[in-house]
């Protein structure tokens, strides 16, 4: 399920109220008093906890190499290119695992799914199994297809009316063969939470009773429609009973940055499937929640089309749930919700980070996610007698398979009006026409529209990203290896890029050769928006947001990206690319010189040194590597697609292999793996139990560690290695106060409001954050008073309102505030400790902040100097 924080209603409620009450149901009114069923409507909001202590983060070094760059040896080709249907194939089992937590919920094992799809796939002529990825964990991660048999004509036929769709909308809105013929596809996505399991199970059941069913609406329904599930989208948390794939990474978050290996396979489903309807099964609310949402909603959605559809199916599903006949007096079960119905604020989708709101901008236009209502996770999985969990678990699979069966009654209904309005969608964007803001008029059927509904934004004519000619703070070149990263995530998201032959002219300015260029007027122009527009500061929308406000990876991900508002494309030297250009390079004379500005960059310099290269630290901030290792160079300049560019400096400091201890969260924990920094976790716990600090240069602390509950002899130790000269990089109030403990630096941390995030606009005023870009990310912001004379600044939050895109409000008492935090310092520094107000490793996102991290690490680790003496 979602989390999020208890939301006051307003005093006069702009919307219907739910007939039932929200508030939670008393024990007494249950059938079980001791067990009360189900969560509570609003569950408090739960922040990123330390990768240390959460079970599916345990995982080693090799689950995050692995998520970088995920095998595909036995990967299928979900395009399915020149293949007809049934796509049958024989899984090889899984090993038997009793500890696999599915099985004391009476539900189906990660280890039983393989050799259940093996028995629906004989059943007849109608499943399909392919494998779409692997997880984190090395597991298997199964698409089933469901359709009616098509030939290899047939089925090619289907992927050129797809294509069509996508590629010539107009041309297909007036086609009679996709009217008539084409198959609307849905998806299904079961357990992307992975203690939240029985969707997985209502999908199976669903297909097994698909596989054979011969009346008349099973029929008409898959001649034509095409039904993909994936079964479950989190086997690593599934087995685990966790949330979090094995990296410890909660991937309805993820989708945005798509670090995990199981939301890129996820990503690539949406784009070659091209689905019309998605449901994303969860839980657990009481009652079962049904999107769509409260606002704010997001501004880059063709939101009329999306709101008709899903409420409308929405509406389906809840009779569908309510019609089950479980009531609250004898099962716990509260009827269904549609909070855009039934709440004012506190469950939007604003951020396109989830995977209903994610799919909308590959065309989806009745997107879902539905939270089944009895818990039977966290709390509830330890302390309720298993024959409850069961009893629990088995109405939610029927809950779930309610809100399947119900929106598969609605494609059938409605698949001609579906395919239609995602035509729309694609045709609004290749034109460029404008979006049509909600109201009952342009949205009828759905009560209580209202302003508070309206978001639409202003699309610019294209996005210019220059190939690492743009300027950063101080003047320093923004890494080419930044925007390339930038556009071959813009083509991963299926974002249509070009890239200038010459240079030419657009609004009154010259941009060079080789820069990219995004025509804003393409099919999913909404998606090349949400990823590279600043946002919008949305403080004075809601009281409260439901998650992250503001993502920019135009301002965060280190590359320049300049909107253009107006003029023509037409003449302009630009043709089509499908990857950025190579920019490694290795000067082919001298000593090499590394900018240090982005995280592939801190990653081949880190092989380097862990291969025993000496290197040493211009006064820029630069590495300086010695001619003699050219060749090393020029694998890490191939591997790590970076520059090496000839230099006359010797450089002063020398650099030297950094093993990490870390208590951090699983994003920060998988970015500094991602830079190839050596990283041991360690919390409380780990100190406590005796660690041994021999085998770290330096800490870094954002979670998990607290000083005061060290026992003696691990506050001796840790107080020891701090003493040696070993650093502190700190982040947050968590680091903050690590520090104060330990009296390495003079500063004082000030908490903003706990629930602001979004993107800053920041002045980088030291060698830390030199080269970085004039943007930072906070998620409950800090920012450092009453310095002492030692400290220095590295960066402040800009002076007037500092929040470019996001939320951020002060807090009840005024405090908390961006006014507050104005020209405050948001990263300092001294001899021996870096302390961080900002958020650069947030879930692994901000790509151009991670650098920060990077330097900060190097300049508090015991010095070696070197004897050279810059020059040139």
């Amino acid at each position: 399920m979602r989390t999020t924080r208890t939301v006051p209603a307003r005093p006069v409620p702009a919307r219907p109220v739910l007939i039932a009450t929200l508030a939670v149901t008393t024990a007494s009114s249950l059938l079980l008093a001791a067990h009360t069923a189900g969560a509570d409507p609003q569950p408090p909001v739960t922040r990123e906890g330390p990768a240390i202590d959460r079970h599916a983060a345990q995982a080693p070094a090799r689950a995050a190499e692995r998520a970088i760059t995920a095998p595909t040896a036995d990967i299928t080709d979900t395009t399915g290119t020149g293949r007809g249907y049934p796509r049958e194939q024989v899984l090889t089992p899984d090993p038997v695992n009793p500890a696999d937590k599915s099985i004391k919920l009476g539900l189906t094992p990660y280890h039983a799914i393989a050799p259940k799809l093996n028995a629906l796939q004989r059943l007849g002529d109608r499943v399909s199994v392919e494998v779409a990825g692997r997880s984190a964990g090395g597991h298997r991660l199964y698409l089933v297809t469901v359709t009616a048999p098509e030939s290899a004509h047939q089925a090619r036929a289907q992927e050129r009316m797809r294509e069509l769709i996508e590629n010539a909308p107009a041309r297909a809105a007036k086609d009679p063969a996709i009217k008539a013929g084409y198959k609307t596809p849905v998806f299904v996505n079961n357990n992307i939470h992975g203690n939240e399991w029985e969707g997985t199970d209502a999908s199976l059941k669903l297909i097994e009773r698909l596989a054979t069913a011969d009346d008349r609406k099973t029929r008409d329904l898959l001649s034509h429609s095409r039904l993909y599930f994936n079964i479950t989208a989190n086997p690593d948390g599934r087995i685990a009973g966790t949330r979090a794939n094995a990296n410890g990474f909660d991937m309805n978050r993820d989708f945005v940055t798509a670090s995990q290996p199981e939301v890129r396979a996820m990503r690539q489903i949406e784009i070659d499937k091209q689905p019309a309807v998605m449901l994303d099964l969860h839980g657990y609310v009481n009652g079962t929640l049904i999107e769509p949402t409260t606002p704010p909603h997001g501004e880059n959605y063709e939101y009329d089309l999306f709101l008709k559809n899903t409420y409308a199916n929405a509406l389906g599903m809840e009779a569908a749930v309510n019609g089950l006949g479980y009531t609250p007096a004898k099962d716990g079960v509260q009827p269904a919700q549609i909070p855009f119905r039934d709440q004012e604020e506190g469950w939007d989708d604003w951020p396109p980070i989830f995977t209903p709101q994610y799919a909308a901008f590959h065309g989806t236009v009745a997107a879902h996610t539905v939270e089944i209502p009895l818990a039977v996770n966290n709390a509830a999985y330890s302390s309720l007698p298993e024959a409850e969990l069961r009893r629990r678990s088995a109405i939610n699979v029927d809950v779930a398979g309610a809100a399947i069966d119900a929106t598969l009654d609605f494609v059938r209904t409605h698949r001609t009006s579906l395919v239609a309005d995602q035509i729309e969608v694609f045709r609004r964007g290749a034109a460029g026409a404008e979006q049509v803001p909600v109201s009952e008029e342009t949205v009828p059927g759905v009560p209580g529209i209202g302003p508070e509904d309206v978001y639409t934004t202003d699309f610019p004519r294209a996005y210019v990203i220059p190939a690492g000619t743009g300027t950063g703070t101080g003047g320093s070149q923004r890494s080419a290896t930044a925007a390339a990263r930038l556009v071959d995530h813009l083509f991963a998201n299926d974002v249509r890029v070009t890239r200038a032959t010459h240079a030419f002219r657009l609004a009154g300015r010259t941009y060079a050769k080789g820069s990219y260029v995004v025509d804003m007027r393409q099919p999913k122009r909404g998606l090349a928006n949400v990823l590279l527009a600043d946002g919008r500061d949305i403080s004075d929308k809601v009281s409260v947001m439901y998650d992250i406000s503001g993502w920019s990876l135009g301002r965060l991900w280190g590359a320049t990206v300049e909107p253009v508002t107006s003029g023509s494309l037409y003449g302009a030297p630009l043709r089509a690319v499908h990857e950025a250009a190579d920019v490694g390079y290795v000067a082919p004379r001298g000593d090499l010189r590394l900018r240090l500005d982005d995280p592939r960059e801190i990653a081949a310099l880190n092989s380097l040194l862990q291969q025993g290269v000496r290197v040493r630290q211009a006064a820029d901030g630069s590495a300086i590597v010695p001619a003699a290792a050219r060749s090393r160079a020029a694998v890490a300049a191939r591997t790590y697609d970076v520059s090496f560019d000839a230099t006359r400096a010797t450089g002063t400091t020398e650099l030297r292999r950094l093993r990490v201890a870390a208590a951090v969260t699983p994003g920060e924990l998988f970015a500094l793996r991602e830079m190839n920094f050596e990283v041991t976790p360690v919390s409380t716990a780990v100190l406590n139990a005796g660690f041994d600090w021999s085998t770290a240069d330096v800490l870094f602390v954002s979670a998990g560690l607290d000083h005061g509950s060290l026992n003696t002899a691990a506050r001796t130790a840790l107080d020891a290695f701090l003493a040696a000269g070993h650093g502190l990089v700190g982040r947050g109030t968590t680091g903050a106060d690590l520090n104060a403990a330990t009296g390495l630096l003079a500063a004082k941390p000030v908490e903003g409001n706990g629930d602001a995030n979004g993107v800053v606009r920041v002045v980088n005023s030291g060698p830390v954050t030199a080269g970085a870009p004039d943007h930072g990310f906070v998620y409950a912001p800090v920012w450092f008073a009453d310095l002492g004379p030692e400290v220095r600044v590295e960066q402040s939050y800009a002076t007037g309102n500092p929040l470019a895109s996001g939320h951020w409000r002060p807090s009840e008492d005024g405090s908390g505030g961006p006014a507050q935090a104005a020209g405050q310092a948001s990263v300092v520094s001294g001899p021996q400790a870096v302390l961080f107000g900002t958020e650069p490793l947030f879930r692994d996102h901000p790509k151009g902040q991670f650098a920060q991290v990077a330097r900060a690490l190097f300049t508090v680790a015991p010095a070696s100097s070197g004897t050279g003496e810059e020059s040139g």
